[in-house]
Protein backbone atom coordinates (compact mmCIF):
# COMPACT_ATOMS: atom_id res chain seq x y z
CA UNK A 1 0.00 0.00 0.00
CA UNK A 2 0.88 3.56 -0.80
CA UNK A 3 1.67 5.88 1.87
CA UNK A 4 -1.25 8.43 2.59
CA UNK A 5 0.61 11.75 1.63
CA UNK A 6 -2.25 13.79 0.87
CA UNK A 7 -5.04 12.05 2.40
CA UNK A 8 -8.06 13.09 -0.13
CA UNK A 9 -6.43 12.63 -2.87
CA UNK A 10 -4.91 9.01 -2.27
CA UNK A 11 -8.64 8.37 -0.94
CA UNK A 12 -10.31 8.87 -4.01
CA UNK A 13 -7.19 6.84 -6.16
CA UNK A 14 -7.76 4.20 -3.32
CA UNK A 15 -11.48 3.94 -4.13
CA UNK A 16 -11.15 4.70 -8.18
CA UNK A 17 -8.39 1.68 -7.89
CA UNK A 18 -10.77 -0.87 -5.47
CA UNK A 19 -13.89 0.22 -7.93
CA UNK A 20 -11.70 -0.74 -10.89
CA UNK A 21 -10.75 -4.33 -9.48
CA UNK A 22 -14.25 -4.86 -8.57
CA UNK A 23 -15.84 -4.33 -11.56
CA UNK A 24 -13.32 -6.71 -13.19
CA UNK A 25 -14.72 -10.02 -14.60
CA UNK A 26 -13.56 -12.89 -16.76
CA UNK A 27 -14.88 -12.80 -19.93
CA UNK A 28 -15.25 -16.98 -20.28
CA UNK A 29 -15.95 -19.47 -17.40
CA UNK A 30 -13.32 -22.02 -18.53
CA UNK A 31 -10.39 -19.84 -16.57
CA UNK A 32 -9.73 -23.20 -14.48
CA UNK A 33 -7.57 -20.87 -11.70
CA UNK A 34 -10.56 -18.85 -11.58
CA UNK A 35 -12.34 -22.03 -10.79
CA UNK A 36 -10.22 -22.96 -8.32
CA UNK A 37 -10.52 -20.05 -6.35
CA UNK A 38 -13.89 -19.99 -5.73
CA UNK A 39 -13.69 -23.82 -4.85
CA UNK A 40 -12.15 -22.71 -1.78
CA UNK A 41 -15.53 -21.82 -0.41
CA UNK A 42 -18.38 -24.05 0.02
CA UNK A 43 -21.36 -21.59 0.18
CA UNK A 44 -22.81 -20.02 -2.36
CA UNK A 45 -23.33 -15.81 -3.02
CA UNK A 46 -25.67 -14.70 -1.35
CA UNK A 47 -26.63 -11.76 -3.71
CA UNK A 48 -29.73 -11.50 -5.14
CA UNK A 49 -28.40 -13.53 -8.48
CA UNK A 50 -27.18 -16.44 -6.33
CA UNK A 51 -30.47 -18.10 -7.68
CA UNK A 52 -29.28 -17.92 -11.58
CA UNK A 53 -30.68 -15.69 -14.57
CA UNK A 54 -34.45 -15.89 -15.26
CA UNK A 55 -35.81 -17.05 -18.15
CA UNK A 56 -36.62 -14.15 -19.17
CA UNK A 57 -32.95 -12.71 -18.95
CA UNK A 58 -31.85 -16.25 -20.74
CA UNK A 59 -34.17 -15.39 -23.81
CA UNK A 60 -33.30 -11.59 -23.81
CA UNK A 61 -30.27 -12.50 -24.68
CA UNK A 62 -31.02 -15.44 -27.06
CA UNK A 63 -28.13 -18.13 -25.41
CA UNK A 64 -28.20 -20.66 -22.16
CA UNK A 65 -24.83 -21.44 -20.80
CA UNK A 66 -24.00 -25.05 -19.97
CA UNK A 67 -20.71 -25.54 -17.79
CA UNK A 68 -19.54 -29.11 -18.43
CA UNK A 69 -15.96 -31.28 -18.46
CA UNK A 70 -15.32 -32.57 -21.70
CA UNK A 71 -13.54 -35.38 -20.31
CA UNK A 72 -16.49 -37.80 -20.47
CA UNK A 73 -17.41 -40.20 -22.89
CA UNK A 74 -19.70 -40.68 -23.73
CA UNK A 75 -21.74 -37.86 -21.76
CA UNK A 76 -19.42 -35.08 -23.10
CA UNK A 77 -16.29 -35.09 -25.20
CA UNK A 78 -14.22 -33.69 -27.79
CA UNK A 79 -14.63 -34.68 -31.29
CA UNK A 80 -12.10 -32.50 -32.91
CA UNK A 81 -13.10 -28.97 -32.14
CA UNK A 82 -16.45 -30.08 -31.03
CA UNK A 83 -17.69 -30.86 -27.48
CA UNK A 84 -20.72 -33.91 -28.56
CA UNK A 85 -22.47 -36.02 -26.26
CA UNK A 86 -25.53 -37.65 -24.29
CA UNK A 87 -25.52 -34.77 -22.26
CA UNK A 88 -24.85 -31.99 -24.78
CA UNK A 89 -27.47 -33.83 -27.06
CA UNK A 90 -30.29 -33.09 -23.94
CA UNK A 91 -28.76 -29.69 -23.56
CA UNK A 92 -29.78 -29.08 -26.74
CA UNK A 93 -32.81 -30.35 -27.17
CA UNK A 94 -34.08 -28.05 -23.80
CA UNK A 95 -32.12 -25.02 -25.00
CA UNK A 96 -34.19 -25.50 -28.24
CA UNK A 97 -37.30 -25.95 -26.10
CA UNK A 98 -36.64 -22.66 -24.61
CA UNK A 99 -36.02 -20.97 -28.28
CA UNK A 100 -32.26 -20.26 -27.20
CA UNK A 101 -29.06 -21.38 -28.27
CA UNK A 102 -26.74 -23.39 -26.38
CA UNK A 103 -23.08 -22.14 -25.50
CA UNK A 104 -20.90 -24.76 -23.73
CA UNK A 105 -18.27 -23.72 -21.37
CA UNK A 106 -15.77 -26.66 -20.63
CA UNK A 107 -13.48 -26.53 -17.54
CA UNK A 108 -11.95 -28.92 -14.88
CA UNK A 109 -15.10 -31.08 -13.28
CA UNK A 110 -13.69 -29.51 -9.13
CA UNK A 111 -14.68 -26.53 -10.87
CA UNK A 112 -18.12 -26.79 -12.38
CA UNK A 113 -20.38 -25.53 -9.42
CA UNK A 114 -18.32 -22.98 -8.36
CA UNK A 115 -18.65 -21.52 -12.05
CA UNK A 116 -22.08 -22.29 -11.57
CA UNK A 117 -22.17 -20.52 -7.80
CA UNK A 118 -19.94 -17.45 -9.30
CA UNK A 119 -22.94 -16.77 -12.41
CA UNK A 120 -20.76 -18.23 -14.88
CA UNK A 121 -22.79 -20.57 -16.37
CA UNK A 122 -26.66 -21.34 -15.96
CA UNK A 123 -26.28 -25.09 -15.75
CA UNK A 124 -24.16 -27.84 -15.17
CA UNK A 125 -24.41 -30.99 -17.46
CA UNK A 126 -21.63 -33.17 -17.06
CA UNK A 127 -22.39 -36.87 -15.91
CA UNK A 128 -22.95 -35.39 -12.27
CA UNK A 129 -24.10 -37.60 -9.93
CA UNK A 130 -27.40 -36.78 -6.92
CA UNK A 131 -25.02 -36.29 -3.83
CA UNK A 132 -26.63 -35.03 -0.26
CA UNK A 133 -23.08 -32.91 -0.24
CA UNK A 134 -23.72 -31.42 -3.48
CA UNK A 135 -27.54 -30.42 -3.03
CA UNK A 136 -26.08 -28.28 0.17
CA UNK A 137 -25.09 -25.81 -3.23
CA UNK A 138 -27.09 -26.72 -5.76
CA UNK A 139 -30.76 -27.79 -7.26
CA UNK A 140 -30.87 -30.95 -9.35
CA UNK A 141 -33.38 -31.84 -12.13
CA UNK A 142 -35.29 -35.39 -11.78
CA UNK A 143 -32.18 -37.93 -12.79
CA UNK A 144 -32.33 -39.35 -16.19
CA UNK A 145 -29.63 -41.58 -16.24
CA UNK A 146 -28.81 -44.62 -13.44
CA UNK A 147 -24.86 -44.74 -13.60
CA UNK A 148 -22.50 -46.59 -11.01
CA UNK A 149 -18.61 -46.43 -9.98
CA UNK A 150 -16.18 -48.59 -11.61
CA UNK A 151 -12.59 -49.92 -10.69
CA UNK A 152 -10.22 -50.30 -13.19
CA UNK A 153 -6.42 -52.20 -12.36
CA UNK A 154 -3.67 -53.67 -14.28
CA UNK A 155 -4.72 -56.69 -16.54
CA UNK A 156 -2.16 -59.10 -14.11
CA UNK A 157 -3.77 -57.43 -10.33
CA UNK A 158 -4.36 -59.33 -7.65
CA UNK A 159 -7.41 -56.93 -6.81
CA UNK A 160 -10.82 -58.77 -7.42
CA UNK A 161 -12.97 -56.14 -6.13
CA UNK A 162 -13.88 -53.09 -3.60
CA UNK A 163 -12.28 -55.09 -0.55
CA UNK A 164 -9.16 -55.58 -1.97
CA UNK A 165 -8.54 -51.50 -2.18
CA UNK A 166 -8.19 -51.63 1.72
CA UNK A 167 -4.30 -50.60 1.84
CA UNK A 168 -3.98 -49.71 -2.21
CA UNK A 169 -3.25 -46.78 -3.39
CA UNK A 170 -5.99 -45.53 -5.76
CA UNK A 171 -6.28 -42.57 -8.33
CA UNK A 172 -9.66 -40.48 -8.63
CA UNK A 173 -11.05 -37.33 -10.51
CA UNK A 174 -10.99 -34.48 -8.36
CA UNK A 175 -14.23 -33.48 -7.44
CA UNK A 176 -16.08 -36.71 -8.42
CA UNK A 177 -18.00 -38.91 -6.12
CA UNK A 178 -15.11 -41.42 -6.73
CA UNK A 179 -13.06 -38.66 -4.99
CA UNK A 180 -15.34 -38.62 -2.32
CA UNK A 181 -16.21 -42.37 -1.64
CA UNK A 182 -12.07 -43.44 -1.38
CA UNK A 183 -11.05 -40.09 0.58
CA UNK A 184 -14.12 -40.40 2.99
CA UNK A 185 -13.93 -37.48 4.76
CA UNK A 186 -17.12 -38.32 6.36
CA UNK A 187 -16.52 -41.68 7.43
CA UNK A 188 -19.63 -42.97 5.24
CA UNK A 189 -17.58 -45.17 2.85
CA UNK A 190 -17.00 -48.80 4.07
CA UNK A 191 -13.84 -49.25 1.36
CA UNK A 192 -10.22 -47.98 2.96
CA UNK A 193 -8.16 -47.35 0.59
CA UNK A 194 -4.67 -46.82 1.64
CA UNK A 195 -3.55 -43.27 -0.12
CA UNK A 196 -5.96 -41.47 -2.86
CA UNK A 197 -4.26 -39.75 -5.32
CA UNK A 198 -6.04 -37.38 -7.32
CA UNK A 199 -6.07 -36.05 -11.11
CA UNK A 200 -7.76 -33.22 -13.33
CA UNK A 201 -8.13 -36.01 -16.38
CA UNK A 202 -9.18 -39.88 -15.93
CA UNK A 203 -7.02 -40.61 -18.41
CA UNK A 204 -4.15 -39.46 -16.93
CA UNK A 205 -4.83 -41.92 -13.54
CA UNK A 206 -4.92 -44.41 -16.05
CA UNK A 207 -1.86 -44.08 -17.52
CA UNK A 208 -0.31 -43.86 -13.84
CA UNK A 209 -2.33 -47.66 -13.85
CA UNK A 210 -0.99 -48.72 -16.47
CA UNK A 211 2.93 -47.75 -15.57
CA UNK A 212 2.36 -49.01 -11.96
CA UNK A 213 2.84 -46.08 -10.67
CA UNK A 214 -1.16 -46.56 -8.60
CA UNK A 215 -2.68 -49.64 -7.98
CA UNK A 216 -6.23 -49.04 -9.07
CA UNK A 217 -8.28 -46.12 -10.39
CA UNK A 218 -12.04 -45.72 -9.34
CA UNK A 219 -14.21 -43.85 -11.92
CA UNK A 220 -17.30 -43.89 -13.45
CA UNK A 221 -18.57 -46.51 -15.56
CA UNK A 222 -18.40 -44.93 -18.88
CA UNK A 223 -15.13 -43.62 -18.84
CA UNK A 224 -14.15 -46.95 -17.27
CA UNK A 225 -14.70 -48.91 -20.49
CA UNK A 226 -13.45 -46.30 -22.93
CA UNK A 227 -10.29 -46.42 -21.15
CA UNK A 228 -10.16 -50.36 -21.29
CA UNK A 229 -11.45 -50.55 -25.19
CA UNK A 230 -8.47 -47.87 -25.55
CA UNK A 231 -5.99 -50.42 -23.51
CA UNK A 232 -7.49 -53.86 -23.27
CA UNK A 233 -3.98 -55.20 -22.94
CA UNK A 234 -2.98 -53.34 -20.03
CA UNK A 235 -6.16 -52.78 -18.19
CA UNK A 236 -9.45 -54.30 -17.18
CA UNK A 237 -12.61 -53.02 -15.43
CA UNK A 238 -13.75 -55.04 -12.48
CA UNK A 239 -17.53 -56.53 -12.63
CA UNK A 240 -17.84 -55.21 -9.27
CA UNK A 241 -18.91 -51.67 -8.97
CA UNK A 242 -17.86 -49.28 -6.09
CA UNK A 243 -21.13 -47.72 -6.09
CA UNK A 244 -24.54 -46.76 -7.56
CA UNK A 245 -25.54 -43.22 -8.40
CA UNK A 246 -27.76 -41.44 -10.67
CA UNK A 247 -26.74 -38.60 -13.02
CA UNK A 248 -28.61 -35.06 -12.78
CA UNK A 249 -28.32 -31.54 -14.19
CA UNK A 250 -27.68 -28.61 -12.00
CA UNK A 251 -28.98 -25.25 -11.54
CA UNK A 252 -28.20 -22.81 -8.88
CA UNK A 253 -29.94 -22.78 -5.60
CA UNK A 254 -33.79 -21.74 -5.90
CA UNK A 255 -33.33 -21.26 -9.80
CA UNK A 256 -36.67 -20.66 -11.34
CA UNK A 257 -35.45 -23.23 -14.41
CA UNK A 258 -35.20 -26.21 -12.36
CA UNK A 259 -39.07 -27.23 -12.83
CA UNK A 260 -38.97 -25.76 -16.71
CA UNK A 261 -35.94 -28.57 -17.06
CA UNK A 262 -38.32 -31.30 -15.33
CA UNK A 263 -41.01 -30.33 -17.64
CA UNK A 264 -38.55 -30.73 -20.93
CA UNK A 265 -36.79 -34.14 -19.91
CA UNK A 266 -40.06 -35.50 -18.69
CA UNK A 267 -41.32 -35.14 -22.25
CA UNK A 268 -37.88 -36.05 -23.77
CA UNK A 269 -38.96 -39.27 -21.99
CA UNK A 270 -42.25 -39.87 -22.69
CA UNK A 271 -41.70 -38.81 -26.35
CA UNK A 272 -38.64 -41.44 -26.58
CA UNK A 273 -36.43 -39.20 -27.27
CA UNK A 274 -34.24 -39.02 -24.36
CA UNK A 275 -33.82 -42.99 -25.27
CA UNK A 276 -32.97 -42.23 -28.51
CA UNK A 277 -30.12 -40.30 -27.76
CA UNK A 278 -28.69 -42.74 -25.24
CA UNK A 279 -29.00 -45.04 -27.88
CA UNK A 280 -27.01 -43.00 -30.33
CA UNK A 281 -23.81 -43.20 -28.13
CA UNK A 282 -24.28 -45.98 -26.06
CA UNK A 283 -25.27 -48.81 -28.84
CA UNK A 284 -21.62 -49.52 -29.18
CA UNK A 285 -21.25 -50.08 -25.43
Amino acid sequence: MKKRLVALALAAMTAFSMAACGSSTSGSSSDTASGEQAASSDTASSDSSASGRTLDEIKKDGKIIMVTNAEFEPFEYKDGDDIVGIDVDIANAIADELGVKLEIQDIAFASCIPALQAGKADFIAAGMSITEERKKNVDFTDNYFNASQAIIVPVDSDIAGRADLAGKTVGVQTGTTGDSYCTNEDGSSDVQVGEVKRYEKAVDAAQDVIAGRIDAEVIDNFVADKLVEKNPDKIKKLDEALTEEQYAMALPKGSELTDKFNEILKDLQDSGKLDEIESKYLSAE
